[in-house]
């Protein structure tokens, strides 16, 4: 399965994904108080760290070592974030909506490396994942913040629809750009549904309190 789409084309839209994707890492950094080199840090990891992951289990050139252009739209725009981060936080919601957006892209393109490297289905779409949420769980563990990925949010299972979906039309040979379009617009409606309604999955809150101690 080819990419339909021009390579340039997703290459713009990746680059401003990672851009996206760095300055909702440093904005972490922003509540951990940490120096410039801590933004650029925690924000290029969180703006790489996904495809980097992909790339190494897929055993394929690391993207942004080919093209460091994408490392150094990671590193601008975390270390730009230092000194708008209270412009960012005022407008967060919109940064969560460009995030939904940088995710249901990663979701197919990542999706894409697997199956053009020949993975079976189920990789494929474990890389579509890992691509488009593994950064963040990288930036959650480096900030030692609770990782959403194990916990309530809806974020990686909209990737996996993103990515099921793509996966499913693709096999039927559709017209051009259309599987990429339908996988791309499934991982994005349902992370939009999640952030608009507030829906979560469950948590597990069963965990038996400690007997009181005997005094």
């Amino acid at each position: 399965m080819e990419p339909a789409v021009p390579q340039s084309f997703l290459a713009f839209f990746e680059l401003t994904g990672v851009a996206v994707f760095a300055i909702t890492g440093a904005l972490v950094a922003a509540r951990k108080e940490m120096d410039p080199f801590g933004f650029v840090v925690v924000g290029t990891a969180t703006g790489i760290g996904g495809g980097t992951l992909r790339d190494l289990l897929l055993d394929q050139p690391v993207f942004w070592i080919v093209d460091s252009r994408y490392l150094v739209a990671g590193a601008v725009a975390a270390l730009s974030t230092f000194w708008l981060a209270r412009f960012f936080h005022s407008r967060w919601s919109l940064l969560l909506w460009a995030d939904a957006l940088g995710l249901a892209l990663f979701a197919v393109t990542g999706t894409q490396k697997a199956v053009a490297v020949g993975a079976s289905p189920l990789i494929a779409v474990l890389m579509g994942v890992m691509s488009a949420s593994f950064g963040g769980l990288i930036r959650d563990l480096l900030c030692s913040e609770p990782p959403l990925f194990f916990h309530k949010e809806i974020y990686p299972s909209a990737a996996a629809v993103g990515s099921l979906v793509y996966l499913m039309l693709g096999s039927m040979e559709p017209p051009a750009g259309l599987s990429e379009a339908a996988g791309f617009l499934a991982a994005f409606l349902v992370r939009a549904a999640a952030i608009r309604w507030s829906l979560s999955f469950p948590r597990y809150t069963g965990t038996p309190k400690p007997p009181p101690s005997a005094g």
